[in-house]
């Protein structure tokens, strides 16, 4: 059967750089041959991994997704598994000798030392868990899924169930319908929500991730243990119940040690530090998406390449190593099977691409999450493109 694949080229792009940016969208009709119909079908294909950038970007964004991936080295997007096996076991090393120091010593001058660095390599195994849900860890399907389970069981995390659930939350970022995590509410709901939502939602919200792997997001439905929850497909129902499993399992484990040990030994060695994650956790996930300059999205004024941008890289210091790089989150947004340790490269390569579209905050941590608190509360009712807007212009009106 003969085939004709037309390739369409254009320069149209170019916005007076050195060289010229040649956009190649591979467009390809295949014909063919029959006596009754000589044209059965007509394919078109775009080069975008999660299938939801059109064309309709390149007439509101400077630059394209194909544009950004070319500015990347290639390298950045393969999985290296001996440093991303490296670093799970480092975590691993770390958490057992803090573990046995805490023993060690038994003194309460410590523990709270031992809490924040526990808490703190919790959050850290966590991120590693995440480069296997997003398959970046390897190559390997059946490695990412045992790695990210060894990784997420231990901190009663449901690696299948986020998996799944934060998928979603990356093929829709910055869309206020359809995102999944930290997404805004907007200002009829925000009069209409019940005292105890707010102080949840606003006040005590670096505590909330329990809440949502149990009753999910405000104004959706369900649970990340249950396959009949309406975050998964039918065909995802095994998955779903071997992450459940395992973490009844954990909890089983909990269970016995707390039986041998006491109350006391859970609350010192496993009860706190997993407060602490939890709070690294809410913090890191919330200042990635809580910002007022970053914008939002309804209908069809929506791409996937304008809500991936639709995020902020923050500096978290001496941390930074620690927890795998994480606050840098626009690269990883945009390209998501990129592995934590190529991220900073990536980055420093889209920045000049993506020019003042690039977001990055130099505040403080603490700062951050105060101007975040305090300016971030609800986005307007109407508007395919809104903006974080604060609860004293309800004081005012």
């Amino acid at each position: 059967m003969p085939e004709i694949i037309l390739l369409c080229v254009s320069d149209r792009y170019y916005r007076g750089h050195p060289r010229i940016e040649i956009i190649l969208s591979q467009i390809k009709f295949r014909f063919i041959s029959n006596q009754k119909n000589p044209v059965q079908s007509n394919i078109i294909s775009f080069n975008n991994p999660l299938g939801s950038e059109t064309s309709e970007d390149t007439t509101k964004l400077p630059f394209t997704l194909q544009d950004l991936k070319a500015a990347i080295p290639a390298e950045c997007f393969q999985p290296n598994v001996t440093k991303s096996i490296f670093y799970f076991f480092r975590d691993i090393l770390i958490i057992g000798l803090l573990y046995a120091v805490a023993h060690y010593l038994d003194s309460w001058l410590f523990f709270p030392i031992f809490w924040l660095m526990q808490g703190t390599m919790f959050w850290a195994l966590f991120v590693v868990g995440h480069d296997c849900g997003h398959q970046s860890f390897s190559k390997h399907k059946w490695l990412n899924d045992l790695i990210g389970h060894l990784s997420h069981t231990p901190i009663l995390v449901p690696y299948h169930g986020w998996r799944i659930s934060h998928r979603t939350h990356h093929k829709n970022t910055g869309n206020i319908d359809n995102d999944e995590s930290w997404y805004p509410v907007s200002e009829s709901q925000y009069k209409e929500m019940p005292l105890a939502q707010k102080i949840g939602r606003y006040y005590l919200f670096l505590l909330a991730y329990p809440v949502y792997l149990f009753k999910r997001s405000p104004n959706k439905e369900g649970s990340h243990f249950l396959p009949s929850s309406s975050l998964f497909k039918p065909s995802e129902k095994w998955d779903v119940l071997t992450s459940t499993v395992l973490l009844i399992g954990m909890v089983g484990l909990l269970g016995f040690l707390t039986y041998q040990w006491g109350w006391m030994w859970l609350l010192k060695y496993y009860a706190v530090p997993y407060l602490v994650f939890i709070v690294w956790l809410d913090l890191v996930t919330f200042l990635h998406h809580t910002e007022p300059e970053l914008p939002w999205y309804r209908g069809e004024d929506w791409t996937f390449l304008k809500g991936a941008i639709s995020s902020i890289d923050r500096d978290y210091g001496l941390v930074n190593h620690i927890h795998h790089d994480i606050g840098t989150h626009v690269a990883h947004h945009i390209f998501l099977n990129i592995p934590h340790y190529n991220l900073l490269k990536a980055t420093e390569a889209i920045k000049p691409v993506m020019g003042e579209y690039f977001h990055k905050s130099e505040e403080p941590i603490w700062k951050s999450v105060w101007n975040s608190c305090i300016n971030c509360h609800f986005v307007s009712d109407t508007g395919s493109k809104v903006y974080y807007t604060s609860n004293n212009k309800l004081a005012k009106d």
